[in-house]
């Protein structure tokens, strides 16, 4: 049905969440700041983690140590990334076969760029071309502004024509929209489907091999 898939990565193809909550917690403990569940930090994931540290530091970026606290989030996420990080089963076996049909594959994250490109080496290196995170580049919008989607098909080189968006949050879907592409959203992420409803998502899928 689609030739060119782009997919979100945390909650989508990568189960992250005890490793940024980890790291979330380490920042804060160093910073005398009081650490969050695993809870809390599953609704503080999808915009970045800039704001993940936003909504886990009290007041926020007006904290006097945030920006501390957050370069040293940075810091430690680029070493434990991979603690407990792993693919979503069937996640690896739905990629290899679209990819053996021919399809195009691409990553689009808020996650920090290099952080985004190391896991998709890592985990995919045979199936997803393209991965691009947090863009630092000027005029380049984090999602769910489209640029960095349409960043992804320039180098794949590909039409939008025949591509879709694949996520598991309402910034996903709200990215799939300005993208001007359908979207599909996966209900093993880190969004409920109650949730992915009320913020305007039409089509779900409960199993990767679903997306084949």
């Amino acid at each position: 049905m689609y030739n060119t898939y782009i997919f979100d990565l945390d909650g989508t193809l990568l189960d992250t969440l005890t490793d940024l909550a980890a790291s979330c917690n380490y920042a804060l403990r160093q910073h005398g700041m009081p650490e969050h569940s695993i809870e809390d930090v599953r609704r503080f994931v999808g915009n970045g983690v800039r704001l993940l540290m936003e909504r886990a530091v009290p007041g926020g970026a007006s904290h006097p140590d945030f920006e501390a606290t957050f370069a040293t989030f940075r810091e430690h996420y680029m070493h434990h990334s991979q603690d407990t990080t792993c693919p979503y089963s069937g996640i690896p076996e739905m990629l290899t076969t679209l990819k053996a049909r021919g399809c195009r594959l691409a990553v689009v994250s808020n996650k920090m760029m290099p952080a985004t490109v190391e896991l998709c080496r890592h985990f995919f290196p045979d199936t997803i071309e393209v991965a691009i995170g947090e863009h630092e580049a000027e005029g380049i919008r984090k999602k769910p502004a489209p640029d960095t989607v349409f960043a992804a098909l320039k180098q794949l080189g590909v039409e939008k024509d025949g591509a879709v968006y694949v996520g598991d949050s309402d910034v996903d879907i709200q990215t799939a929209a300005n993208a001007g592409m359908p979207c599909i959203s996966v209900l093993w992420g880190f969004r409920d489907r109650e949730f992915l409803i009320q913020h305007g998502a039409k089509t779900f899928v409960s199993a990767p091999s679903e997306l084949l």
